[in-house]
């Protein structure tokens, strides 16, 4: 069998270090870069996935946008689906416990999960494993070994468990169990580097703490940051309301990302996208640039992220429909439809806006009209006691992105 060929170290190791938080340590990784450049042999290169979300949003492909890219560089990725440890519960970054969930629900979130990371993943060159395949079959001696081999006081080391603990919390001991259970991980598949969010670091390092107890060579680990989600404060989280879905339409990934703030481009354009460094740096130069509008290089990157995950006719589509929408301000092309009744032949404005649902009050209704949001037909509505003929087709819209065309039964 012929040696695998891979790009020379430092071609390697500038994909690497793009947009990386840590490498630990940086000098490890260098020298198994070059073992397996000079044996022909790929690197296993780990990440675990929660499966108590499986809905991807761009704040997740930060960091299997690292993991493609070491594909790219010819290694091995392997995905865990965390179907056991995701029935501890990992706190990280919390200062209470997840809930846990059932084997059946983590298995079916894992195949939701790889599904949808197959859209920045070459699936047939991942690896997918259940970690459920060896820490299910551990025994409790198995369990009080591994459970040796790190102390209580190390583990309380870790941000969210101190917080807790100063603070009067309770920490179950199964806790503290779910950093050593996803090193086992990192011993089972032979790690050689493991990528996580920067709120991943302890487990990590505890990783590679493990992997050197049962006589392996300890991984090294890589950390992304956290993407801010498109308010430009938190991090990029459904519970905020402020994340773009990967599996979102396109017209939706492309309206939301033309409103993030300004200083957020260069960080979505490095960590969210595939395009080149020479590139990254053009943009670069171009945020720095005067007479460069920011808004133009956000609308190419929210072309460049619908065309990621669907194609450029698609984005080309997406940009076509908000301009449409919000420039030219026309209909767009397709809209809900409500039918009524064919006894009723006109109401009052605020009626309408209850029947339709764009109010859940009459008072909300009221302020809509007050504050011009509402029209019918393009044309505003400022009278709370107007009377609106209900004709066929007649479209009523509210605010800038509600829109509803009137249909007889």
């Amino acid at each position: 069998m012929s040696k695998l060929k891979f790009p020379p170290v430092n071609e390697q190791m500038d994909l690497i270090r793009r947009g990386a938080s840590e490498i630990i340590p940086e000098d490890e990784l260098l020298k198994k870069i070059e073992r397996s450049i000079s044996k022909g042999k790929q690197l296993n290169i780990k990440l675990g996935c929660d499966p108590s979300r499986p809905d991807l949003h761009i704040g997740h492909s930060v960091v299997l946008r690292k993991l493609e890219q070491f594909q790219e560089l010819g290694h091995q990725a392997i995905l865990i689906i965390g179907d056991f440890t995701g029935m501890i519960g990992d706190p990280s970054g919390r200062n209470v416990t997840r809930p846990a969930l059932s084997l059946k629900e983590t298995r079916e979130h894992g195949q939701s999960y790889f599904e949808q990371a197959s859209k920045i993943l070459h699936k047939e060159k991942t690896r997918i494993v259940y970690n459920s395949d060896w820490l299910g079959k551990m025994n409790f001696e198995d369990v009080i070994k591994l459970a040796s081999k790190y102390t209580v006081a190390r583990m309380l080391e870790r941000d969210d468990f101190t917080k807790r603990y100063k603070s009067g919390e309770p920490i179950s001991l199964h806790e503290l169990l779910y950093p050593l259970a996803q090193a086992m991980d990192s011993v089972a598949i032979e790690s050689d580097v493991e990528l996580g969010g920067t709120d991943q670091k302890f487990n990590l390092l505890v990783g590679r703490d493990i992997q050197r107890e049962f006589g392996g060579e300890p991984q090294v680990i890589l950390t992304m940051p956290l993407l801010v989600g498109t308010d430009g404060i938190e991090k990029m989280s459904k519970s905020y309301g402020n994340y773009i879905g990967i599996s979102e339409s396109p017209e939706q990934i492309y309206g939301k990302t033309l409103s993030i703030p300004d200083k957020l481009i260069y960080t979505y354009f490095e960590l969210g996208t595939d395009i080149p460094n020479t590139e990254l740096k053009e943009i670069e130069n171009k945020l720095n640039d005067k007479n460069v509008n920011p808004r133009d290089l956000k609308r190419y990157l929210a072309r460049k992220l619908v065309e990621m995950y669907y194609d450029k006719e698609a984005a080309l589509g997406a940009e076509g429909e908000f301009d449409k929408l919000f420039i030219k301000k026309e209909i767009p092309d397709e809209i809900p439809e409500f039918y009524i009744e064919n006894n009723l032949s006109e109401m009052n404005i605020l009626d309408i806006l209850l029947k339709i649902n764009f109010a859940p009050s009459k008072g909300e209704a009221r302020r809509l009209v007050i504050q011009g949001g509402v029209s019918v037909d393009g044309e505003k509505v400022n009278d709370i006691s107007q009377t609106i003929k209900l004709e066929e087709n007649s479209v009523i819209k509210v605010g800038k992105r509600k829109f509803i065309k009137i249909k007889r039964r």
